[in-house]
């Protein structure tokens, strides 16, 4: 095989994509990545690193491009990720979905040929997100906003983030430019000096209402009360400013200390026709009008009845177990994440739904305990982060006997490897629909129905 160095050039062509949007070019078998390629078309491309297996190389020149090409993206959004599928007509981004779901089936569950449906796309392509978490740093001296350069903790400063909601990047602006006039100073990782690390900022979808969290390394907070009645007066449909103190050296963004600067430590939304109070540390899905068409696929796929007993786990806020309690006869939803349980309570009331039940715990020991206290699901519906489902939870809902598991996925990878677990265990997988919460970028959400042999 050719020994390849550091800015070589060759003429190859883009035979495939990655599931993170870079060209795949073989030369002589070797494969390189390489970031703004797509299929069919002809580079002229330099190599920028190798290793064993593969290498990594740049487009000096296209000498053929594909038609389904987008030539308007800033090329930021593809060097952050923000946008790493920005540069790909979105018809084709969502034949890129399916397949990449459909693949992952065949390798990992030895599903071939399984009929995974078409992606459902989202009602927006662009501009959907309704929160925000952006790292603040200090570039050539000025502190910015923006976001980091793809596997590197670099930031590129960024002003319209493309995939958020507009007024979401308005406040972010307003924010960076207050720092910056009350001296305040941007997190350094590398010395864990200065003082604010992230903005973040939720807007719900169709209420308006904003949050803004502070994520700060320290919890004394110069000029806050500045700050805090600056931003307000600029944008008064903010209902809530919290600060979060996360004073560790990893990655995690919200720390555990949290308080209220101003007005309430929630903002409300609807979804799916109910109301949702949403704290700062809560999940709840950031494409709304796309999470509602997921929803409602969960729904039709899990056939539920008057009767029936449905269990919620990995349940957040309680948004998709409140969206369908009215027909069932009792829901019952576990979450790791305390103010999330304490907001689907409520939630709960404010719905004026009361059979559903709310508890705090891993989703497998808590599933277990209500196996013991004899609640008996006909159906239970997952929506686990991306590691998928722990082994034990997989058994212990199996036990049950349940006619049907919905799984919403959003990671592919990790839901083939449970549906294996799942079938050993004697469930089919009837039936996938993936669905586009993330347009513009490679992630893929879907929902799965497997069924009682």
């Amino acid at each position: 095989m050719m020994k390849f160095k550091k800015n070589d050039k060759f003429e190859a062509e883009v035979i495939d994509l990655t599931h993170e949007g870079s060209g795949v070019v073989k030369v002589d078998g070797y494969p390189f990545f390489v970031e703004n390629a797509l299929p069919g078309e002809k580079i002229e491309m330099r190599v920028l690193k190798t290793g064993k297996k593969f290498g990594f190389g740049k487009v000096e020149s296209y000498i053929k491009t594909s038609p389904y090409r987008v030539t308007d993206i800033n090329l930021d959004y593809l060097r952050t990720g923000i946008a790493d599928f920005g540069h790909l007509q979105y018809a084709e981004q969502l034949n890129f979905k399916r397949k990449q779901v459909s693949e992952l089936l065949r390798k990992t569950a030895g599903k071939v040929d399984f009929p995974v449906l078409d992606t459902l796309k989202s009602p927006k392509e662009t501009h959907y997100r309704n929160k925000a978490s952006i790292p603040v740093r200090t570039v050539k001296g000025v502190l910015e906003t923006g976001f980091f350069r793809k596997q590197s903790h670099s930031l590129v400063p960024v002003e319209d983030f493309y995939i958020q909601q507009p007024e979401i990047d308005a406040i972010v602006l307003a924010v960076r430019d207050l720092l910056r006039n009350y001296g305040i100073k941007a997190y350094n990782e590398v010395e864990n000096t200065g003082f604010i690390r992230n903005i973040v900022v939720r807007r719900g979808y169709a209420s308006g209402e904003v949050m803004v969290i502070f994520v700060t390394r320290k919890a004394a907070f110069f000029k806050k009360d500045d700050i805090v009645k600056a931003l307000t007066a600029q944008f008064p449909e903010i209902k809530s400013i919290m600060q979060t103190v996360n004073s560790s050296t990893g990655n995690a963004i919200f720390g555990p200390e949290w308080h209220t600067l101003y007005g309430q430590d929630y903002i409300t939304d609807s979804m799916l026709g109910k109301q949702y109070q949403i704290s700062g540390p809560s999940f709840y899905q950031v494409n709304t009008a796309a999470a509602e068409l997921l929803y409602q696929t969960a729904i039709k796929f899990a056939d539920l009845t008057k009767d029936d007993i449905v269990i919620d786990a990995y349940s957040g806020i309680g948004t998709i177990g409140l969206s369908f309690a009215d027909q069932v006869k009792h829901v019952y939803g576990v979450e790791v994440i305390d103010a999330a349980v304490e907001n689907a309570r409520k939630n709960a009331t404010l719905n004026g739904i009361t059979n559903a039940t709310y508890v705090t715990g891993k989703a497998e020991e808590v599933m277990a305990d209500w196996l013991r206290q004899d609640i008996q699901p006909n159906v239970i519906l997952v929506d686990p982060p991306r590691k998928g489902l722990d082994e034990a939870f997989i058994e212990a809902a199996a036990s049950t006997k349940a006619r049907s598991i919905v799984y919403i996925s959003c990671n592919a990878a990790t839901f083939a490897r449970d549906v294996t677990r799942f079938e050993a265990l004697g469930y089919n997988l009837d039936k996938v629909q993936p669905v586009d919460l993330f347009p513009q970028t490679h992630h893929v959400e879907l929902v799965g129905i497997l069924s009682k042999k």
